[in-house]
């Protein structure tokens, strides 16, 4: 399988934008397992100018372009370094390979040429490491972020795989690294109009992207695990009841309460966790109505699409 997996600054960085050793030594380790069973992995990783950031002693991440590009290409050399040390005590090669939105432009032959290159790298053996080349770009939208990049590299190498690692347990009303009053939504009934119009810290949306989770425990963890005690979660809600005159009311604000288990909870108490991101109709066929879509009938043709006789 080929797998493409992003890794982000936050998650290779503290703060203070020093190596997170113990992340990155379990990434490696990681991937250079998945390596060994026989995938093809390719990296797409921030943190180069994060990693400047702190070589430097910086005690700010840089605001103007110059000094971003000058971080940028310090940090990279660090970057570097580390995962070929790290990945050389698991016997794997890293290759670096630095791109700019040129490179990905359709129909361009340096697509064709990254593309190449890339499929050489990895019939040798090698694990790319890739990001965009921040001391030459400049604006981060000429690509955009690297969950953008891994996609379109992704897209490009035809990757079986996308992996999108990531600090934040789930979804919050703002971002709780800044704001310690964030609140944790475990459950969303409904878009609201608070959801739909939020905007992040550049004014883009704050939410872009639906999920549908599917969870695969070891039966003897998840048996140590529920002899714990597992925290208790309140959720406000908009119930529907009948009034006096025996009318149905939908209420506006929230008017009860639901005490639920999460299964999230459970994946803090693992030892280690991996996520995968698939192709939904590959490998999700939910039947929840009686007919259309996610019905019995829906089930067997995405069945019979994926080529499963029963």
């Amino acid at each position: 399988m080929r797998i493409v997996v992003k890794v982000g600054t936050s998650t290779l960085a503290h703060a203070t934008g020093r190596l997170n050793i113990q992340r990155m030594e379990r990434l490696c380790k990681v991937l250079s397992d998945l390596k060994n069973a026989g995938h093809e992995i390719i990296l797409v990783s921030s943190g180069a100018i994060g990693m400047g950031v702190g070589k430097l002693s910086l005690s700010a991440r840089p605001k103007d372009m110059p000094t971003k590009q000058a971080a940028a290409a310090i940090g990279q050399c660090e970057l570097m370094y580390i995962y070929d040390k790290l990945f050389s005590e698991y016997n794997h090669i890293v290759a670096q390979l630095l791109i700019t939105a040129p490179d990905l432009a359709e129909g361009g032959s340096r697509k064709a040429h990254f593309h190449n290159t890339l499929a050489r790298l990895l019939e040798l053996g090698a694990l790319p490491v890739i990001n965009e080349n921040d001391t030459v770009s400049t604006d981060e939208i000429v690509i955009g972020d690297n969950d953008t990049l891994s996609a379109v590299v992704s897209a490009t190498v035809s990757a079986d795989l996308l992996i999108l690692l990531s600090d934040i347990d789930g979804l919050y009303t703002d971002d709780p690294r800044k704001n310690p009053d964030a609140k944790f939504i475990s459950q969303v009934d409904e878009l609201t109009d608070e959801l739909m119009n939020a905007k992040d810290e550049k004014g883009e949306p704050a939410y872009n992207y639906g999920v549908i989770l599917n969870y695969l425990f070891k039966v003897q963890d998840l048996e140590k695990i529920m002899e714990e005690k597992m925290p208790l979660h309140i959720v406000e809600k908009k119930i529907p009841y009948l009034d006096e005159n025996g009318e149905p009311v939908k209420p506006e604000t929230p008017n009860g309460y639901k005490f639920e288990s999460l299964v999230l909870d459970m994946i803090h108490q693992m030892d280690s966790c991996l996520p995968f991101e698939v192709v939904r109709r590959k490998e999700f066929a939910p039947i929840k109505n009686k007919t259309g879509v996610d019905s019995v009938e829906s089930a067997r043709e995405l069945l019979v699409e994926n080529g499963v006789v029963l």
